[in-house]
């Protein structure tokens, strides 16, 4: 048995172990918080599991114009929508199915490349070259479905729909937008279906910012069963950031081309979000030496926060006050909609 293979036994062990565990939390959560009616969580993927039973959150009085917990969760499953689709399609060729989109709001479709197929039709998924990197995507899309899942049953009715996602690499799509205004690219387009080192590079575009995101919406929550299942999930976001820092930063050891491309999309990040120099890539330099920064943290070892606000300046990718653009072509649903104006 090759060494590759064997390393990628032991991931899908430690995988379906991780997933059982969570599962397993969640089980334990639903039954010290729920209070008010029970939903039900189907199993994800090919798991084949037995349903979970998941706290739906109770009404509760609040001030006109605070932002309550199903906010919270709402801006938090839009932030998965993007993500378990683009996890998906880059996995496997195809998007979350019809039934995991629907809920209150505008429910849209996911633009996805329409120069690019399988030869079926229908949209490629990466073809990657590296059975690794291939695994992490597998196992990264079945954690993002997951969560929207996990959220759309703790949400039950009060879940919003996925709105419009712009997920193409090609001239008018976001990840070209997003490549053009960082300088990963000066003209043309971005594919981030069109190898294992694009697809990884989309995947940090996102990645980081969900962390931060968690970090910021697990303040606003009131709720403890959504506050630990949300730092669950703040989590399991970690993990995925580091596997791509990681991947990343090795594969540039030998292409420098993936490191500074990586500091370019971080600075882009830092640039829409405000002033503060926050963000960071995969680099830094330590008593005149440049060293790798695969945990992106402050001087006490510990990650930064954006708003939602902030959050929405990345996913937009507008540093002005607006309700949509760029992944987001038609903002969010829900309340949490609007970006930061952050100069």
């Amino acid at each position: 048995m090759s060494e590759e293979r064997c390393i990628l036994e032991v991931i899908e062990e430690a995988s379906a172990k991780r997933r059982s565990d969570r599962r397993r939390f969640m089980r334990m959560a639903a039954g010290a918080g729920a209070v008010g009616g029970l939903a039900m969580l189907g199993a994800c993927g090919d798991d084949g599991d037995n349903v979970i039973v998941v706290p739906t959150p109770t009404p509760t009085t609040t001030p006109t114009g605070s932002v309550t917990d199903a906010d919270v969760l709402n801006f938090a499953l839009q932030l998965e929508y993007l993500e378990a689709q683009f996890y998906s399609y880059a996995a496997f060729g195809t998007g979350l199915p019809s039934s995991a989109l629907t809920g209150t709001g505008s429910q849209g479709a996911v633009a996805i490349n329409t120069s690019a197929t399988n030869g079926a039709g229908q949209p490629r998924k990466v073809e990657f070259q590296d059975r690794i990197v291939a695994q992490y995507a597998r196992e990264i899309a079945y954690d993002e479905i997951a969560h929207v899942n996990f959220l759309r049953s703790a949400l039950g009715s009060a879940a919003v729909a996925q709105p419009a996602i712009n997920l193409s690499g090609d001239a008018s799509g976001a990840f070209t937008a997003a490549a053009l205004a960082a300088g990963v690219i000066t003209s043309g387009t971005f594919d981030p279906y069109a190898s294992d080192e694009a697809f990884l590079l989309g995947a940090f575009l996102f990645e980081d910012v969900g962390v931060t995101a968690y970090m910021g919406g697990v303040s606003l929550l009131t709720n403890k069963t959504f506050i630990e299942a949300a730092a669950g999930i703040h989590a399991a976001e970690a993990y995925h950031a580091g596997l791509v820092r990681t991947t990343l930063y090795r594969k540039g050891l030998s292409n420098s081309a993936l490191i500074t491309n990586a500091g370019k999309i971080s600075d882009a990040r830092d640039s829409l979000d405000g002033s503060a120099d926050l963000d960071q890539g995969l680099v830094t330099t330590v008593n005149g030496t440049q060293v790798a920064n695969l945990v992106p943290a402050d001087s006490n070892a510990i990650a930064f926060v954006r708003t939602p606000g902030q959050v929405l300046n990345v996913v937009y990718l507008n540093k002005a006050a607006v309700t949509g653009g760029g992944f987001f072509p038609s903002g969010l649903n829900g309340n949490v909609r609007t970006s930061a104006a952050s100069g």
